[in-house]
């Protein structure tokens, strides 16, 4: 899999699209997953009626580009952009593409830090794992990585990896190495936070084990493509070897104990 740890040109989502498609292709020599970051196409220090104005439906300008893409290379594309939907209305919105260029799907962000409540609108709680030739991915968009129950709801869904597009600040930066692996090991399941990179973001876009351990990190300094492979025979050992998902009682999760566990029918 590859994390494009990118710096957005801020305002410009034609510019941020042609650096993407640059990394993209570059990626896909070796990749099967490519997940670029959050905000990736505007920059993320800009005015509400900026985010308005750049704000695209679904089938505008970058999620066809990225279809496009995807069908090209056969490689699975995570997607973020800001979304417009017919009632005029804003979200901060990943596309899961799959690698015959299928949009399989869309997650808006529902937990949203700060200033962005101010400027973009709230998600539906729901957190739905995708069944993709990358394997079963689920999508929780930076802030929402912060709270345990979304990343443990994605794991009693049978998910296999959750992608964690960012802006995560260099202020923080202490919490993503902190929660990225805890979240990880909490649910025996692999994590891929793909960061931006300078703007006041920290980078370090890093892939972890389901064990906890950081199998990949970016630099904190510059733009990287963060390539590593992934052992998912690795997943069934690491869950044999630390049962926590099948000691969990689900009902300690609100709508958890509608899910199954791993390695039944899973919702996707």
């Amino acid at each position: 899999m590859a994390g494009i740890q990118m710096t957005p040109i801020m305002n410009n989502i034609d510019a941020n699209l042609k650096r993407g498609q640059m990394f993209i292709r570059q990626a896909v020599q070796e990749a099967e997953l490519i997940v670029l970051p959050e905000l990736w196409t505007t920059g993320y220090y800009l005015s509400k009626s900026a985010f308005f104005d750049l704000a695209e439906k679904v089938d505008e300008k970058t999620v066809p580009t990225m279809q496009e893409e995807a069908a090209k290379s056969g490689a699975t594309i995570i997607c973020p952009f800001v979304e417009k939907n017919d009632k005029e209305k804003i979200f901060i919105s990943t596309a899961i593409i799959n690698g015959n260029g299928d949009l399989q799907g869309i997650v808006r962000k529902s937990l949203l830090w700060g200033r962005e409540q101010q400027i973009f609108n709230q998600g539906e709680i729901n957190y739905p794992v995708f069944d993709t030739d990358a394997g079963k991915i689920g999508v929780l968009i930076c802030y929402e990585m912060e709270f345990p129950e979304t990343s443990r709801l994605i794991a009693l869904a049978g998910g296999e990896i959750i992608v964690c597009p960012s802006v995560w600040s260099v202020a923080a930066s202490h919490r993503w190495d902190i929660q990225l692996p805890a979240r990880a090991l909490d649910n025996t399941i692999y994590v891929f936070g793909v960061n931006t990179v300078g703007n006041n973001s920290c980078g370090k876009s890093k892939l972890v084990s389901p064990l906890g351990d950081i199998l990949a990190e970016a630099s904190d300094k510059k733009e990287e493509i963060l390539i590593r492979a992934v052992d998912r025979e690795a997943l069934q050992w690491a869950r044999e070897e630390v049962p926590y998902l099948d000691d969990y009682l689900q009902k300690l999760t609100p709508g958890g104990s509608n899910l199954c566990k791993p390695g039944e029918d899973s919702q996707s």
